[in-house]
């Protein structure tokens, strides 16, 4: 068996400033898929003074597998009243899965999504196809980094 293809290493800093470079649409909420979107959609709030909440959707585990057939609310989700506009916000879009899940609790409204890395409507990223140690996530065993 053939080892795991190396780690990209990002750090806060080069985030920080791809989303600075990043022009973003109005919102009346951000809504991070928890668990990998939350301090990125944290990092979007806090450059637009926006609201944010997390909707916990289940579907891969730590080493970034399915762990399941499809993406499952893990915690109770409704949308606040008079929210139009959303950035849904995760860390790696890879299949859509879990932001198409994310999409059915958030009817009638008009959705932007953002991703560090994958398939999004903005994407800080695109050109990162490797795997990647985010700066918020624990060094995994036997990582070059």
């Amino acid at each position: 068996m053939s080892a795991p293809p190396p780690l990209v290493s990002i750090e806060f800093e080069t985030i920080r400033q791809a989303l600075y470079d990043t022009q973003l649409p109005d919102t009346d909420l951000i809504i991070a898929v928890g668990s990998g979107g939350v301090v990125f959609a944290s990092m979007i709030a806090y450059k637009l003074n926006a609201p944010m909440t997390v909707i916990w959707l289940n579907y891969r585990g730590m080493d970034n597998q399915p762990i399941r057939s499809s993406p499952k609310l893990s915690e109770p989700f409704s949308l606040p009243n008079g929210v139009n506009h959303i950035l849904l916000v995760d860390d790696v879009v890879v299949t859509g899965k879990t932001l198409n899940a994310a999409k059915t609790f958030l009817r009638d409204t008009n959705i932007t999504t953002v991703a560090l890395k994958g398939h999004a409507d903005i994407v800080l990223f695109p050109q990162i196809k490797s795997c990647v140690q985010w700066p918020w996530n624990p060094k995994k065993p036997n990582s070059t980094l």
